[in-house]
């Protein structure tokens, strides 16, 4: 009897050891929405426009110092131009904002929940994931730059979005002949800069 209950002591306990080393490198951490940012860029056959999206809240799973998943919200409703002032900027924001491209009014956020990622060599990284805008969420593979030092993370991204895949199909010469030079070009492009601790 005491033999068996010994042995079933050595048990639970090896399993509470087990358990508390497999989890004993997992920690999330904080994206500073403060320091941490989000560039846009869209063309169009005329030239193109920039600007800037800030970041609502986010974190980064972490699994022995390697980045297993996270979650960055974007607030759509801070829409900005960077290349224009005025009038102007409003008009392109108050029309991006609209049900032709974003809808801000009703998907006020989009969102990219990350799944994995890839070490290339160094600090290259491949990240895979879901980016979810206007209630749509489809896979996406981006490159990224990402140093981790003293429990602190910086990453740098640049993802390349098709947004017809996302109903935004204004001005699309997939889906509209004779545009001309009124055509934009379905891709957009989004720069992440991402501060965490």
């Amino acid at each position: 009897m005491k033999k068996t209950i010994l042995l079933l002591s050595i048990m639970v306990l090896t399993a509470v050891t087990t358990n508390s080393f497999a989890n004993h490198n997992e920690s999330d951490l904080s994206i500073n929405a403060k320091v941490s940012n989000v560039d846009w860029v869209g063309k169009k056959v005329t030239g193109q426009h920039t600007g800037t999206i800030n970041i609502k809240s986010g974190t980064v799973h972490l699994h022995d110092g390697t980045i297993t998943g996270g979650k960055v919200v974007i607030d759509m409703t801070s829409m900005a131009s960077t290349d224009m002032k005025g009038e102007m900027a409003q008009k392109l924001i108050g029309h991006l904002s609209s049900g032709d491209f974003f809808d801000t009014k009703n998907h006020n956020t989009a969102t990219l929940k990350i799944t994995g990622t890839k070490k290339l060599e160094g600090n290259k990284y491949t990240i895979t994931g879901n980016l979810t805008i206007k209630g749509i969420s489809k896979p996406i593979e981006f490159p990224a730059t990402i140093e981790l030092k003293d429990g602190k993370l910086a990453a740098y991204a640049e993802l390349k979005v098709d947004r017809t895949l996302y109903d935004i199909k204004y001005g699309s010469g997939k889906f509209f002949e004779g545009l001309g030079d009124k055509m934009i070009d379905d891709e957009f492009i989004i720069k992440f800069k991402i501060a965490a601790e």
